[in-house]
C-alpha cells in the first residue's frame, strides 16, 4: 500500500559527500550545516529562530529500501533494521535532533546532522524536552559493545 505523496521541502548542504564521510549519529559532531527552505515553504519557518534544536527528517536517497537486516558499528552481529538506525530500510527517512545556529531568510545552519550533501528535506519540527525519554536503552547495542571490547 502507498500512503500519499512526500513533498520535498528543501535540501541538505552538509560536507558530508559519500556515506563513509558521514558521521554513525549526527549528535556526535560539531560540523555544521545547512537546510535550503524552498521558496514556496518559507511561511512555515514563522518562529523557527525561537527552537534552539530542531528535529529534521530527511530522505536516505541512498539507502537501499530491499534490506530487512543489517549489521551496525557496534558488532559483527545482524539485527532488523527496525532495531537499528541503518539508512537502509523500506521507507529510508533520516531523522536528527539538530543545534539551531542561524536563521537567513530561507536558510538554517545547523550542528549535529548526519545528511549527505543534497539530501531531500522532507520536515522539520522543533524539538522539545517532551521528547527525551532519559531512561531509554538498546540492549542489543549495549550487549554488542561489550562483546566487542
Amino acid at each position: 500500500m502507498e500512503i500519499g505523496k512526500l513533498r520535498q521541502i528543501g535540501v541538505v548542504h552538509s560536507p558530508y559527500k559519500t556515506r563513509k564521510d558521514a558521521p554513525f549519529q549526527g549528535r556526535q559532531t560539531k560540523d555544521m550545516a545547512t537546510l535550503e527552505i524552498f521558496e514556496e515553504y518559507e511561511l512555515g519557518l514563522l518562529d523557527i529562530e525561537d527552537c534552539s534544536h530542531l528535529i529534521v527528517l530527511y530522505w536516505l536517497d541512498q539507502g537501499d529500501r530491499s534490506v530487512l537486516k543489517t549489521r551496525t558499528p557496534w558488532g559483527p552481529k545482524v539485527h532488523g533494521v527496525f532495531a537499528t538506525r541503518s539508512p537502509n530500510r523500506p521507507n529510508p527517512i533520516g531523522l536528527c535532533v539538530a543545534d539551531l545556529v542561524e536563521r537567513d531568510g530561507r536558510i538554517l545552519k545547523v550542528r549535529g546532522l548526519d545528511a549527505l550533501d543534497g539530501s531531500p528535506l522532507i520536515d522539520i519540527k522543533p524539538y522539545s524536552r517532551l521528547d527525551a525519554v532519559h531512561d531509554s536503552r538498546i540492549a542489543w547495542r549495549d550487549r554488542d559493545r561489550k562483546e566487542n571490547k
